[in-house]
């Protein structure tokens, strides 16, 4: 009788253990990685993902002229023996401006020591002396080189993935606000990691398009085909000066779809500061090549015209009461900011025409 007894316990013991074992398995698939496909450690979207995460440094190499690493703002700079604090990237802007003062002078930049570097990880090293600066920017790819980070593309922020470790069995859900914690991310992901990110998420393209993306196939395929799809700007010449990919379209776009634009700069053979006499007035420029400036209770007509592409694009403006506007102009360059836009024209050797809105 003790012995059935004996052989009852350990039978139920046992069938116990099966129990305990299945409902333990079916608690892991609850907390576990959900159904959808994973992205996994050292694969082609994870490289992509994080490339697509790297510091860009080329924005402000109008100062360092280094592509592969940024300035941690603000700096204090000698420009043309002017003191400026930069403090945000609309002061490029403004170093832009005074190299652009005078076409037959010599621009120098010099940078007071000592000032932070960010490298493309998101490191931050001092910098102390002239010498530490160029061992950094040798390091550097040199103007418009292949490099690893991909600047044609960016995420939108927040973006929350959950991690599921296959030791451990825990799942933690975290949620990345910005690049360096994308980067961080990336660079942290194990073997054992299995990570499902919440969809959709949105990723902006070069030319302002937004993106919705529903899964990990779908991001990939994205990434892959905007990576080359856009000039990365990684030259010194700040914010394409030449203006080598302007368009007539482009031309036509700001100039119409902004309004009420302002002579911010003119010079004529020789005479600068011409702007001085334009004060109140605006220029709308219209679709069908019509011009019309209003001074107060002044109104002037006139019109205007664009041909040819890129580097040797001409705007052709004719207001008969307002000569000095009048002639064909080369489209030098398209300023664009978030808080105002420029178009800049030359004509010759010295002429200068630059109109400003505050069209974004």
């Amino acid at each position: 009788m003790m012995k059935t007894n004996l052989m009852k316990l350990v039978f139920y013991t046992f069938l116990t253990l099966i129990l305990f074992t299945s409902c333990r398995s079916e608690e892991v698939d609850l907390v576990g990685p959900s159904a959808q496909p994973a992205l996994k450690a050292n694969t082609t979207l994870a490289d992509l993902m994080q490339r697509t995460s790297l510091n860009d440094g080329s924005k402000d190499n109008i100062i360092d002229r280094a592509n592969c690493f940024s300035l941690q703002l603000p700096v204090t700079v000698i420009v043309n023996g002017l003191e400026i604090i930069v403090d945000s990237e609309e002061d490029f802007d403004t170093i832009e401006d005074i190299f652009d003062e005078f076409d037959d002078d010599d621009d120098s930049i010099q940078i007071n020591f000592p000032y932070s570097i960010i490298l493309s990880d998101f490191t931050v090293v001092v910098i102390n002396n002239q010498g530490e600066h160029n061992g950094f920017m040798n390091g550097c790819n040199g103007e418009n080189q292949s490099d690893d980070d991909i600047e044609c593309i960016d995420f939108r922020y927040p973006i929350v993935v959950s991690i599921f470790d296959t030791v451990t069995e825990q799942t933690d859900r975290i949620t990345l606000n910005n690049d360096k914690a994308m980067h961080d991310f990336i660079d942290d992901l194990d073997e054992d990691d299995v990570v499902n990110i919440t969809f959709p998420i949105v990723v902006i393209l070069s030319d302002g398009t937004e993106i919705s993306v529903t899964s990990l196939d779908e991001l990939e395929t994205v990434i892959e085909n905007a990576k080359d799809d856009c000039d990365e700007d990684d030259d010194y010449d700040y914010n394409d000066d030449d203006c080598m990919g302007c368009t007539q379209q482009q031309v036509l776009e700001i100039l119409t779809t902004c309004s009420d634009w302002t002579v911010d700069k003119l010079e004529l053979n020789d005479i600068s500061d011409l702007e001085d006499n334009y004060v109140g007035f605006t220029f709308n420029f219209s679709n069908d090549g019509t011009l019309n400036v209003q001074d107060g209770a002044n109104n002037y007509s006139g019109t205007w015209s664009s041909s040819g592409m890129g580097q040797h694009m001409n705007i052709v403006i004719n207001i008969s009461s307002l000569t000095d506007f009048n002639g064909n102009w080369n489209l030098h360059e398209i300023q664009k900011s978030t808080s105002e836009s420029k178009v800049d024209l030359r004509r010759g050797n010295d002429d200068r025409l630059r109109f400003e809105s505050t069209c974004n």
